[in-house]
């Protein structure tokens, strides 16, 4: 099931039955929904039980960002790079994630453009899946930690890079306006078999930039939320970005910097494509 944020004021839940999509309201927000596994499975009762339900358009421009969420936490260095045969992929693998935070001022919808800084910047993007929480999660197991986690969305990181190399610290250079393109919906975990499993792919104005898969991730979805889960709650609707695989290698000799009319494409089988544009 998918839920969505439409841009009039409405909430609602998206499910494929019988070859085509059907839509049902919502009492309440999408993270009151997360959090509330009656709600959800009242969703998708009501949507098997009606054979009369229309699909408003859902075509990104309907839709705001799936949720608001309290934290935005994000992951650095995830994806392993590609090894020599023979060689151990896990040899450079850190101990613990880099951890960093956006501030709340970066979410836009999955039709908003990015407006690029006025001042001078060496804007980037990361296309990555990002864990929607819908229980509560403080101090979880490892083993369990997967159980807070309500969906999957996508999430584009889009950098500063000159100004997240001015100092140590990256918040400046991650958190101009505009630069977290969310969505267009959450895909809940029971439509994904194995979130280890999945290709992620990012296209930049037509060429393909990224294509790798889940299963290189240096840390597992559940040791991030547990790992979090020590130090901060977790709540309902609460994002945490699982961090950018990397660039191929011809793209990242080739860099250059996004600019107005520019256009990236994250997507992921099973979850669904967010397009961002990019305006001055």
């Amino acid at each position: 099931m998918r839920l969505v944020t439409i841009r009039d004021g409405g909430f609602g839940a998206v499910l494929e039955a019988d070859g085509r999509d059907r839509f049902v309201a919502l009492p309440g927000t999408v993270e009151q929904t997360l959090a509330d596994e009656a709600a959800l499975e009242s969703a998708r009762d009501l949507i098997a039980r009606t054979d009369t339900l229309t699909l408003p358009v859902l075509d990104p421009a309907a839709l705001l960002a799936p949720v608001r969420p309290g934290k935005i936490v994000c992951i650095g260095y995830n994806y392993r790079h590609h090894v020599p045969d023979g060689a151990d992929p896990t040899a450079d693998d850190p101990e613990f994630p880099d951890v960093f935070l956006k501030s709340p001022n970066v979410l836009i919808g999955p039709a908003d453009s990015v407006r690029l800084p006025a001042v001078p910047a060496d804007v980037d993007y990361e296309g990555e899946i990002a864990l929607v929480i819908g229980r509560r999660a403080k101090n979880v197991l490892l083993a369990s930690a997967m159980d807070h986690v309500a969906g999957y969305t996508l999430f584009n990181d889009v950098t500063a890079r000159d100004w997240q190399r001015r100092t140590s610290q990256w918040a400046l250079g991650k958190s101009f306006d505009t630069f977290g393109p969310l969505g267009p919906w959450i895909v809940t975990s029971d439509a994904v078999a194995d979130p280890h499993d999945l290709l992620v792919e990012v296209v930049r104005d037509g060429v393909v930039t990224v294509s790798q898969s889940t299963s290189t991730m240096v840390f597992s979805m559940a040791f991030l939320v547990h790992h979090l889960s020590q130090v901060m709650t977790l709540d309902p609707g609460d994002i945490i970005s699982t961090g950018s695989p990397q660039k191929l290698a011809t793209v990242q000799d080739a860099h250059t910097p996004l600019a107005p009319g520019d256009a990236v494409t994250i997507r992921v089988a099973g979850i669904g494509e967010l397009t961002t544009s990019f305006s001055d």
